[in-house]
C-alpha cells in the first residue's frame, strides 16, 4: 500500500499503520505517525509460492499481480523490498534487499510455476535475509514478511522470527480450501489476509 502524502513533514510509522489497518482498506484513521528524524524505511520481503498447485485456477497470476502491486507501493512509499520465490526449482532470490523500484515488477511477470512447495526452505532463506539486513540496518529497523501462498503443503514450518510483522496472504482454492494459511497465521501470531485488491 502506498505511503500517503505527508505535508506536515511527519513520517508514517508503517508497521503500526499496517497493524491498525488489518485487512480493511486503508483509512486516514489507521495512520500512525512518528517524527521525521526517526523515519526509517521498512523492508518488505515478499516470499512468493510458485509451486504447481498455484498454477491452478489462475492463482499464480493473481499472486504475481499482488506481488507487483506490493513492489510498486513500496517504491511510492520510499521503502525497501526483496523478492524470493519457492517452487519446483527450489528457492530463488529475484530481488535482493534494497530500495524499492517500480522496475522491479519486471522480475515478477515472467515467473512460471510447477513442482512441489519447499515452504520451509523458502522461509529459512527469508529469515536469513531478514537477519542479515537487520544487522546492516540496525536492530530497530522495521521489516515486513509477506508470504503469498495457497498453503498446499504438508510442511509445518516454524514461525518466522526475524520480521517485525508477518502477513500471510491466502491464495487457497476458495471452493475447496484446506485452511492452512489461516492456521499458520494464528500459530505464528501473524496477520492473515485474503487477496482482495490492495488499496492504492
Amino acid at each position: 500500500m502506498a505511503r500517503p502524502a505527508d505535508p506536515a513533514g511527519a513520517g508514517i510509522d508503517w508497521l503500526r499503520t499496517l497493524v491498525a489497518k488489518g485487512p480493511a482498506r486503508l483509512q486516514a484513521a489507521h495512520l500512525r505517525r512518528r517524527p521525521a528524524s526517526t523515519v526509517q524505511p521498512c523492508l518488505h520481503l515478499i516470499a512468493l509460492d510458485t509451486s504447481g498447485s498455484m498454477r491452478q485456477g489462475g492463482r499464480l497470476a493473481w499472486a504475481k499481480g499482488y506481488a507487483a502491486r506490493l513492489i510498486e507501493q513500496a517504491a511510492r512509499a520510499g521503502d525497501e523490498v526483496a523478492l524470493l520465490c519457492f517452487g519446483g526449482q527450489g528457492v530463488e532470490l529475484l530481488l535482493p534487499p534494497g530500495p524499492a523500484r517500480t522496475a522491479g515488477t519486471a522480475r515478477v511477470r515472467p515467473l512460471g510455476g510447477g513442482g512441489g512447495t519447499p515452504l520451509g526452505a523458502g522461509l529459512a532463506e527469508a529469515e536469513r535475509l531478514l537477519r542479515t539486513t537487520r544487522c546492516q540496518r540496525g536492530a530497530g529497523a522495521p521489516s515486513c514478511l509477506w508470504l503469498l501462498t495457497d498453503g498446499r503443503t504438508l510442511e509445518q514450518p516454524a514461525a518466522p522470527a526475524a520480521a517485525t510483522h508477518v502477513v500471510v496472504v491466502d491464495f487457497d482454492d476458495p471452493l475447496r480450501p484446506v485452511g492452512r494459511c489461516a492456521t499458520w497465521a494464528a500459530r505464528w501470531q501473524a496477520e492473515h489476509r485474503m487477496p482482495e485488491p490492495l488499496s492504492s
